[in-house]
């Protein structure tokens, strides 16, 4: 009882916390959706990572870690690669620009027809399987840790989940309807909070029944290391240059991630903000990735599905009233992705969509409410994902469910990389041959992926996005722009920051090759 009384009452500051103050009234859309460009470098920070934490994390990737060890921490300490390229070169761009939207960036440099489809894109993935496996993850952990207590909801373990994601998805998109980006910023840092303190008491734990942190390195020494051969199917060494150019897609042209950055006071506070948040990232992967290799080594192969590592973990060990901490660390995983996609949503759809294509003359207002229509749309198209999503997973029990989410979201990330990449590297760019080269990468995905089957998905994504890259350079005029050139750091500080940044990583990947 204590533990749903914990959990209530979380859900109950989180609504206060959104909807104080201002609740149903907005003076522009630029508050709305940048919260009037005011954001510190601390708010950036963690709502950045806030936003990029999800369920998935602590079940996917926990779950792989089980399976395949720390080289699953790959898919986290590489995002500051990401982090570097969009602080250093994206940024400074985008806020030289003054844009809303990274559409309005693309199309400034692309053109209108390209940056539709783009915009189109990103609405099609963030309304379906980002919103969808984002409310999966929050019902499927919730139910099961506490699969007994939630019986009430219905006897069906299928049902039960299915009533949740119902049930989250209406809570998330509701403060973010009311109180647009602000909301979301005020709510991320709680649940940031909440979701650090829970990882790390699950994390300890974890390492308290393994009997140590050295055990980590007598129990599981195969485990720990951050290179699997280049034969491995899942997580080969080489999937490293597929993950740099998928870090590109996430950390740079991302509405949801590049939001905070695009409503920061300065670019030195965006600087700041995205590489503090790169650091936050060595720290979520500790506390993601250690526990499922610890309950690895205390339980060998006797966990039949992966992802139930991070549930076994709480309801075998953790007591009565923790639980309920834990629990509302995977909602505030679950709930702070959940509002910054519909606030994305929002943006994209009333700054790129409506008020390019549908009404031209629209005002502050009409704009807003174009964005909360979008909102309450998004919410129907990812109820529906998030239960085809439940479907898959129980179709499949034993597989780690991160990856299939990541190979369906790939299909479309390839593409936008391309497109990013050619707005920022070419000086004068073919418009009709880039956006040939981003309709292309879908056919040269499923293609290799019949003619290849056994091929690594990020391997094949790297080969798409070069093909992509290939055929949208050969045909554009003039030069690429000098890369180093492209380097914008707002400060020297900023500059060493970041130096020390990329250093920390190579010496990580050094350490534990």
């Amino acid at each position: 009882m204590i533990d749903f009384l914990i959990v209530f009452t979380y859900f109950a500051v989180i609504l206060i916390v959104a909807l104080r103050g201002k609740t149903n009234i907005h003076n522009s859309a630029d508050e709305y959706f940048l919260s009037s460009r005011s954001l510190p470098w601390y708010s950036i920070a963690l709502s950045t990572i806030a936003t990029n934490i999800q369920g998935y994390q602590f079940l996917g990737m926990m779950g792989s870690a089980y399976l395949y060890g720390l080289a699953q921490a790959n898919l986290e300490i590489n995002a500051v690669q990401g982090i570097l390229l969009g602080a250093f070169v994206f940024v400074p761009i985008f806020l030289k620009e003054k844009i809303i939207t990274i559409t309005q960036f693309i199309a400034k440099k692309l053109g209108k027809r390209i940056a539709l489809f783009y915009s189109l894109a990103n609405i099609s993935l963030f309304a379906t399987v980002t919103l969808g496996a984002a409310l999966f993850w929050g019902a499927y952990a919730a139910d099961m840790v506490f699969g007994e207590q939630l019986f009430f909801l219905h006897s069906s373990r299928i049902i039960r989940i299915a009533i949740l994601i119902i049930i989250l998805g209406i809570f998330s998109a509701t403060y973010t309807y009311f109180g647009g980006l602000t909301a979301v910023i005020k709510t991320d840092i709680i649940q940031f909070s909440v979701l650090l303190i829970g990882g790390i008491v699950v994390c300890f734990t974890a390492i308290n029944q393994l009997g140590g942190w050295e055990q980590l390195y007598i129990k599981t020494p195969d485990k720990m290391h951050l290179h699997l051969p280049a034969s491995h199917p899942t997580l080969p060494w080489t999937h490293l240059f597929g993950l740099f150019f998928l870090n590109i897609n996430y950390w740079c042209a991302n509405q949801t991630v590049m939001q905070r950055a695009l409503a920061a006071k300065s670019i030195t506070h965006a600087q700041t903000g995205l590489m503090m948040g790169g650091l936050i990232k060595f720290l979520m992967a500790v506390i993601i990735i250690v526990p499922g290799i610890a309950l690895y080594g205390i339980l060998g192969d006797n966990l039949g599905e992966p992802d139930l590592a991070f549930p076994y973990l709480v309801k075998t060990y953790l007591p009565s009233g923790i639980k309920g901490i834990i629990l509302c660390s995977l909602f505030a995983s679950l709930m702070s992705t959940v509002d910054s996609t519909f606030n994305s949503l929002a943006t994209l759809w009333s700054t790129d969509i409506y008020s390019v294509y549908l009404n031209k003359n629209s005002n502050d207002q009409q704009k807003i409410r174009a964005g909360r229509k979008a909102i309450l749309f998004s919410l129907g198209t990812s109820l529906i994902t998030g239960l085809i999503l439940l479907y898959l997973k129980f179709d499949n029990p034993n597989s780690a469910f991160t990856h299939t989410l990541n190979n369906l979201r790939y299909f479309i990330n390839c593409g936008i990389v391309v497109l990013i990449c050619c707005a920022v590297l070419l000086r004068k760019p073919n418009v009709k041959v880039i956006l040939l080269a981003f309709i292309a990468t879908l056919p040269i995905n499923i293609l290799l992926q019949l003619l290849l089957p056994e091929m690594n998905y990020f391997v094949r994504a790297f080969w798409v996005i070069i093909c992509g890259l290939i055929i949208g350079f050969s045909g554009s005029k003039g030069k690429l722009n000098r890369f180093l050139e492209l380097f914008q750091p707002a400060n020297q500080m900023s500059k060493n920051f970041g130096l020390l940044l990329a250093l920390s990583l190579l010496c990580l990947h050094f350490l534990f090759h």
